[in-house]
């Protein structure tokens, strides 16, 4: 079983972004830090060069690299794409949130 799981929407999502980069990358890395007012944020950088001990999760045509400080808080994952009236952007569904801000935007475990 993967560390994380990627909806076909964020799959299509995370290719389009790549192809609009104008360079190649090797993926998207996913990682969390401490930040916001419920303690913390999932982050997402381009990847040119993997980090040694990054978890690699290949899905739906995509490589996703976790890196090593954040694989515990991510395991079981589900990372979705959404797209509404009043936002757009990724969402993260993680069994191992505890709880999450009043606006959604952090979390703590």
């Amino acid at each position: 079983m993967p560390a994380l799981t990627i909806s076909e929407r964020a799959a299509a999502r995370v290719r389009d972004i790549l192809a609009k980069r104008g360079r190649p990358s090797a993926g998207v890395r996913l990682s969390t830090r401490n930040a916001g007012c419920s303690g913390m944020m999932y982050t997402l950088d381009y990847v040119d060069e993997p980090e040694a001990g990054d978890e690699l999760v290949e899905d739906k045509g995509v490589r996703l690299y976790i890196d090593s400080a954040s694989l515990l808080h991510l395991i079981g994952t589900e990372m979705d794409f959404e797209e509404d009236k009043f936002s757009t952007g990724f969402v993260f569904r993680n069994p191992n949130e505890k709880g999450r801000c009043g606006c959604g935007e952090s979390f703590h475990i």
